[in-house]
């Protein structure tokens, strides 16, 4: 009964979309300044559609907590023996559970935005609902007509499949719902952006009410990004923390957009500049979240964490992709040129400075764009590339260097117009620390170039992310601004990890029987013993072994090697000691033959890691200072509308005291002849 509700749900909010899409698009037929009709009914209308949206949601979620197997989903991604968590977790590990928790996401978001929203004109309000409900129902239909995840079974299953193995982790119930977020802040921004076009609407006010969506989005996707980075380079045990996979490429892509919009939104809520370049980044923003939904969900491309599916919905993706990203583009293409220009700025100003950035992001969202779907296009020709780090690394680099510089002078810039002289000497410091760093690094090794080019970056950035703070009393330092330097110095951070990740990692690969020692690095690896061992649905080789430091108290650390039965898959369970300055990650292999001795050998790989860790408190730094910003523009709308409500009583008691002061003094107004 459950699974009827929430199909039925589906379809009674697909109804509400088109109508808050047709009454949003007929609202806008009303001469300027005129009150239409029609606008009546896209708010309401995208309210109910939430309210509807998360009651399929929440059923779809009942019925892998009770593990019910008349559900096809049910039965082919769960198992009655899997863990609670895991059980609803699954709800959004397969295609249809995690498109529907999309779309569950996306009309909330709608939804919120038509219930609180009113400070824009009431025509890019009706614009923008449109455009979201045309969005919200592209997404109805797919799920709707080729991937219901409210399907029946003709009979009940006996048992069901399980889910994938390498996604019953807890990393699961965090990455995928907290991208998806992100994902959806930025069609709420792409609604907002083809709202403002079409009504020609493109102003600071506009860009206020699109800022804490483009913000929030970000932050989700920075979160997103580090949990999901996280959750492969400990799950997956191969002991890297990126590795370029087309599916990692599908959320980075979407981050890149989003960080140049939201640099670009902030440019144009504060000094009305960037007109068009908000536009074009919110259309180019949201146009890579389709193009990630389609790589993930179109089966062409394979990846541990890719929903493989037929050609049918592939097909059906590409025709939303088309139908979105091509739809933008025209309209925007014919309306681009009636955007005023806005106001004016010089290449030396902190607003050239954030241009010349959105130009590097772009370049290196172009790098990564050509060298995912590079493969995809050469395989349609029967020709099987692989496009990895040697291209990524490098060719990324070549931008992102020159970015990062940028990004390290930008923020000492005046807004609007600046010279180099003046902070000459904030210039010479910041170059000295990058020459020394280098220096030093070369001195105490042979390294290779791009990691000690990332160390010397590293320390300049984390020195210019502070520099805005010199001279002034730090609790009257806005906390927008506490924000942009928390989320500079964490990109210092974040570069200072990868950098001694590759440049400083120690690997040791051996064949060992019990009682062998391995050294990496000053540590010692004993494995004292293999066992087995079992869980709640799989079985296992688990070794233990005694780690000690540089002759210290010995560590235990259990690395296991994993078999699952629902579904069958084996799987490497890492396992990791952290330190204040890095990470011994070790995994056990496959049994490597019989020893000299006599006894069973096994294969065992052991990393040392210095600093790698600082990737993801970097990551986090970057997200906190994201949500400084959200509360800092919080704080500076709360304030200016407690100002704007204190004038408006200062004139009503005025007209109140005028009115009082006539009344007193007998004066009525005589009437016009």
């Amino acid at each position: 009964m459950f699974a009827e509700i929430g199909h039925a749900a589906l379809w009674l909010a697909a109804a509400l979309a088109i109508l808050q899409m047709v009454s949003g698009a007929l609202a806008l037929r009303a001469a300027e300044g005129e009150a239409s009709p029609y606008a009546l009914y896209a708010r309401p209308a995208a309210v109910v559609q939430a309210f509807l949206a998360a009651i399929a949601f929440l059923t779809l979620l009942h019925a892998f907590a009770v593990t019910d197997l008349s559900v096809k989903l049910v039965a082919t991604n769960s198992h009655s023996m899997k863990p609670l968590l895991y059980k609803l977790t699954g709800t959004w590990g397969n295609h249809e559970g995690s498109m529907l928790l999309w779309v569950s996401v996306l009309a909330l978001s709608g939804g919120l935005l038509a219930f609180a929203e009113r400070r824009l004109p009431e025509r890019t309000m009706s614009a923008t609902l449109s455009v979201q409900g045309f969005v919200a129902l592209g997404f109805y239909v797919f799920l709707l007509f080729s991937s219901n995840p409210f399907e029946r079974l003709p009979v009940p299953a006996v048992e069901g499949i399980g889910l994938n193995p390498l996604l019953q982790d807890i990393g699961l119930a965090i990455h995928p719902p907290t991208l998806y977020i992100g994902y959806v802040g930025l069609s709420v921004a792409f609604s907002l952006a083809m709202g403002a076009l079409i009504t020609r609407q493109v102003n600071p006010n506009f860009a206020k009410v699109m800022r804490p969506w483009v913000l929030g989005a970000w932050v989700f996707l920075t979160f997103g990004i580090t949990a999901g980075s996280y959750w492969a380079y400990y799950e997956l045990g191969w002991g890297g923390w990126w590795f370029w996979d087309p599916v990692e490429n599908a959320s980075l892509m979407p981050w890149l957009a989003a960080t140049a919009l939201l640099h670009s939104v902030s440019v144009l809520a504060a000094r009305d500049a960037l007109r068009t370049w908000t536009i074009m980044l919110g259309v180019v923003a949201f146009s890579m979240s389709m193009l990630g939904t389609f790589l993930v969900r179109s089966g062409v491309i394979t990846s541990v964490h890719a929903f493989a599916v037929d050609p049918e919905r592939g097909t059906l993706l590409l025709v939303l992709l088309g139908l979105y990203v091509g739809g933008s583009l025209t309209i925007f293409a014919l309306r681009a040129g009636s955007v005023a220009e806005g106001k004016r700025f010089t290449a030396t100003s902190r607003e050239g400075a954030l241009v010349f950035n959105n130009v590097m992001l772009s370049a290196i969202l172009a790098i990564v764009l050509l060298g995912t779907l590079y493969p995809v296009l050469t395989e349609a020709f029967d020709v099987r590339v692989s496009v990895g780090p040697p291209y990524f690394n490098p060719a990324g680099a070549i931008f992102a260097i020159t970015m990062f510089i940028v990004m390290a002078i930008g923020p000492l810039l005046r807004w609007k117009d600046d010279s180099p002289a003046r902070i000459q000497p904030q210039i010479a410091v910041l170059g000295a620390v990058t020459l020394l760093v280098i220096a030093l690094v070369v001195f105490l090794g042979d390294y290779p170039v791009l990691p000690v080019l990332g160390l010397a970056l590293a320390a300049t950035l984390g020195l210019a992310a502070l520099m805005p703070l010199k001279g002034r009393k730090l609790t009257r330092v806005p906390t927008a601004t506490w924000g942009m330097v928390a989320a500079h110095f964490g990109v210092a951070v974040a570069l200072f990890g990868m950098a001694c990740e590759g440049a400083f990692t120690q690997e040791r690969l051996a064949a060992v029987g019990p009682g062998g020692v391995e050294q990496i690095g000053d540590w010692k690896v004993q494995l004292e013993s293999v066992d087995p061992v079992s869980g709640p649905n799989w079985t296992a080789i688990e070794a233990r072994l005694a780690v000690s430091r540089d002759g210290g108290e010995p560590v235990t650390l259990n690395p296991q090697a994993r078999n699952f039965w629902a579904p069958a898959q084996a799987t490497s369970e890492s396992a990791l000691l952290t330190t204040w300055d890095g990470q011994l990650y070790a995994v056990i292999g496959d049994a490597a033959g019989i020893g000299p001795d006599g006894q069973q050998r096994w294969q065992l790989r052991v990393w040392w890691k210095p600093f790698v860790t600082f990737i993801w408190y970097g990551g986090l730094l970057i997200a906190f200072g994201g949500v400084l910003s959200i509360i800092g523009r919080l704080q500076v709308d709360l304030r200016t509308r407690k100002a704007s409500r204190r004038r408006e009583e200062q004139r009503e008691d005025q007209a109140a005291i005028a009115r009082d002061e006539q009344a007193a003094g007998g004066a009525t107004p005589e009437p016009a002849e």
